[in-house]
């Protein structure tokens, strides 16, 4: 055996759906973990535009996510690059750095397989390889075979010391992994919250893909949680507690395969989950708050009969070109670009980014995107 594989763990062959939880042990985390979730869900049901209040927070998950992983950017890159549309997108990125790129690209795969959801379509390896592919199609991610299964035995570890700590299910043994895994997803007759902790460790052992496995197998979680039921929008976030017991989340995965604690695990995600639902509603209060406020501020600055119009576009865009506002098809142009003179006159926006020749110049919804970047910062 090579070196570095001394003392890795391999994956649990044969052991995949768990026979022998302890579900004396499970309930009560997993009674106080639903009811934290459903707290949140029903806080974010009672808010009207919970959607467009809460989508910007898409972008703090991303910057999380992707730091887990190790790619560094900031919440500001990630911004500005949101900021160009679709339209200028392609130029957006070629300016930006490769890194700032992948973590803007997890938000856009997790709107993707959202809209294919809401279409009628099931959560399944088509849905999870749609992701990947979406994730990993610029830059560093292109050449690492967006989409597709691995074909090479891959390996985790830490790659300063060249030491591998797992070792995933084989390419020849991952379709049939696969398989397995979705149709637990789809099939098996589990409580919703433990079958959710169950397929993420099991789609981070089988790590089906060369690159972004960690990426896509926290967004699985979101959309276990929604497409079950259990939140009635994609819009919870767990990287941030992942991210902050770190030692702690990649040891527990470990130990599934290499002593069984599939219970131990289950746990220690409900666990999680249940911080990250008290979490989350603090965040979306300051944001459902900060909403009431502004819309006052932006009557009484802007006396305007299209305030809220205004207001509601900038918690949808809290980054946005100057073109695409004044494009705003409910607000007329030339009262658009009077709004934007006003809030920068006041503090509300910022300039991220001069205009330039034909170039529009590109502005921050100062308030909303203070609360995310804080939350981003603090993990």
């Amino acid at each position: 055996m090579p070196d570095r594989l001394l003392g890795a763990v391999s994956y649990h062959y044969g052991v995949f759906p768990p026979q022998n939880l302890r579900y004396e042990t499970l309930l009560d985390p997993a009674t106080e973990t639903a009811a934290a979730i459903s707290r949140y869900d029903q806080m974010l049901a009672a808010m009207h535009n919970s959607e467009i209040l809460l989508a910007p927070l898409r972008n703090q998950e991303a910057v999380v996510s992707s730091r887990m992983e190790g790619t560094i950017s900031t919440l500001d890159e990630v911004l500005r690059i949101e900021a160009e549309g679709d339209a200028g997108q392609d130029e957006a990125f070629r300016l930006a750095r490769s890194e700032a790129v992948e973590t803007f690209l997890y938000a856009r795969a997790m709107q993707r397989i959202q809209r294919e959801i809401e279409a009628g379509v099931p959560l399944s390896e088509h849905l999870i390889r749609t992701a990947h592919q979406i994730l990993l199609s610029w830059g560093r991610g292109a050449t690492k075979s967006p989409g597709a299964y691995k074909t090479e035995q891959n390996y985790i570890g830490e790659r300063r010391r060249q030491a591998v700590s797992f070792v995933p299910i084989s390419p020849e043994a991952l379709p049939l992994g696969m398989q397995s895994l979705v149709g637990f997803i789809r099939e098996a007759p589990l409580n919703r919250l433990l079958k959710t902790a169950i397929a993420h460790v099991e789609f981070e052992a089988l790590h089906p893909f060369k690159d972004g496995n960690g990426r896509i197998g926290r967004m699985l979680i979101t959309l276990m949680l929604w497409t079950s039921g259990l939140i009635r929008q994609p819009h919870f976030y767990v990287s941030s507690y992942f991210e902050r017991h770190r030692d702690d989340y990649i040891d527990m995965m470990r130990r599934v395969s290499s002593h069984g604690e599939w219970t131990e695990w289950c746990v220690f995600f409900l666990d999680g989950l249940r911080d990250q639902a008290e979490r989350n509603i603090t965040v979306a209060e300051r944001i459902f708050r900060l909403y009431d406020e502004m819309k006052l501020r932006f009557r009484d600055e802007l006396k305007s009969e299209w305030a809220i119009e205004a207001l509601d576009f900038m918690f949808a865009n809290p980054s946005f070109k100057n073109s695409r506002f004044t494009g705003h098809d409910r607000i007329p142009a030339h009262v658009a670009a009077s709004m934007t003179r006003k809030l920068r006159e006041v503090g509300i926006l910022s300039q991220i980014e001069a205009g330039a020749g034909r170039r529009p110049a590109i502005y921050g919804f100062k308030p909303l995107i203070d609360i995310i970047r804080h939350e981003a910062e603090e993990g």
